[in-house]
């Protein structure tokens, strides 16, 4: 949702064209950063920060913006396991597999 900032004048027509017919639509259009009024009356123009118009037009949350960038992270992490192989832990071996875990047999009670 994004909260969009007009002028108090701009509030009242839009206030008194939703009075006079409630059942027309007024447009937001965020691609143009106007409000358009019904019926072809008049559009009031507002602001947003590009970076927030971006990630909204484009469906982008702090994951989405992340994973534009998921090339890169691979490649990291494919230098990182070269230098630093200790660093991906004992669950995993060369070649990108991992050691199979086997289940543990659990107590019939639990001793508090």
């Amino acid at each position: 949702m994004l909260p969009v900032v007009l002028p108090a004048e701009q509030c009242a027509i839009l206030a008194r064209d939703a009075e006079e017919a409630p059942n027309d639509p007024i447009e937001v259009d965020l691609d143009r950063q106007e409000v358009r009024r019904a019926n072809g009356k008049g559009s009031f123009a507002f602001e947003v920060e590009a970076f927030k118009r971006h990630c909204l037009l484009n469906g982008l949350d702090d994951i989405g913006l992340t994973m534009q960038k998921g090339g890169k992270i691979d490649s990291f992490e494919g230098r990182r396991s070269e230098m630093w192989p200790w660093l991906d832990g004992f669950g995993y071996v060369k070649g990108g597999g991992k050691i199979e875990a086997r289940p543990i047999r659990q107590k019939k009670t639990i001793d508090w």
